[in-house]
């Protein structure tokens, strides 16, 4: 039944017979007719007088209350359960919303409950975590800093650039503490929205496996349909510095679980991949 639906559903304002339908998708025809026969019969598909099948008005219903309700956090979730636990860190969802980002949902490890940002913080973007909303759009990223204030010196905007290569090549950003902070605790959300001459974190360009970083976050893009950043994961709270191994490795498992939440987001019939 999925397979007709998906079908015809990928054909806007196309009609099908039964028998385009049998070729298309390679059933038999009494096979077909039988499944066509009970989504007509429940109202998500419609037989026409002359006998091809559309989209029912039943199943237009459910599509109607799923874009009213769906939010791509429900997807999320589990992810973020699953990352926090596995690497004992706080993984939050943060959206772009103008110059700012909202803090939309978070979850924590044992270790990391009672974490002082709320949810539902909002705060200024700045350059560490716009190389992750950007690197996908880097004539955004030119747009926006011509807005800040203060502007970022040539090298941070050089970084800035490079690190996001490196996200657009790996899929994920990676945030490190700068100096000063390496073995501060001062990995919290509200750190990640700091940018001045004492910068907590700041992104890199590249790994070395033999170097070991003092990790302050990392962070990976979801994407939509049209493989642009619906939001970003951002795990931060990590307890001990990490080899360029361990980094490159938490960095795949992140990347992977946006992905899989970005196929999601986009359509199941899309496989959006950071490479888009």
């Amino acid at each position: 039944m999925a397979a007709i639906l998906n079908f015809i559903a990928d054909h806007p304002g196309q009609a099908f017979a039964l028998t385009d339908l049998v070729r298309a998708l390679k059933l038999s025809r009494a096979t077909c007719h039988a499944l066509l026969t009970g989504l007509v019969d429940v109202g998500y598909l419609y037989r026409t007088s002359d006998k091809t099948y559309v989209l029912g008005p039943a199943l237009a219903s459910i599509g109607r209350t799923a874009a009213q309700h769906f939010s791509p956090l429900q997807v999320a979730q589990p992810e973020m359960r699953s990352l926090a636990d596995e690497f004992d860190v706080v993984c939050s969802a943060y959206f772009l919303e103008g110059d700012m980002i909202h803090l939309r949902d978070r979850a924590a490890s044992l270790s990391h409950l009672g974490y002082p940002v709320p949810i539902g913080t909002r705060m200024k973007l700045r350059s560490p975590q716009a190389t992750a909303f950007f690197a996908w759009s880097p004539r955004d990223a030119e747009a926006w800093l011509e807005t800040v204030d203060p502007k970022p010196t040539a090298d941070r905007r050089d970084l800035m650039f490079k690190a996001m290569d490196f996200a657009r090549e790996h899929g994920f950003v990676v945030l490190v503490r700068g100096p000063g902070f390496e073995g501060s605790d001062e990995t919290s959300d509200r750190a990640m929205g700091v940018d001045n001459d004492e910068i907590p974190v700041t992104p890199i360009a590249h790994i070395d496996v033999t170097t070991v970083y003092p990790i302050g976050a990392l962070m990976a893009p979801i994407l939509d349909e049209r493989g642009q950043v619906s939001f970003c994961l951002l795990l931060a709270g990590f307890h001990a510095a990490m080899t360029g191994v361990e980094v490159l490795a938490a960095g795949d498992r992140l990347r992977a679980a946006c992905q899989r939440i970005s196929s999601f987001v986009a359509g199941r019939g899309r496989q959006v991949t950071v490479e888009d």
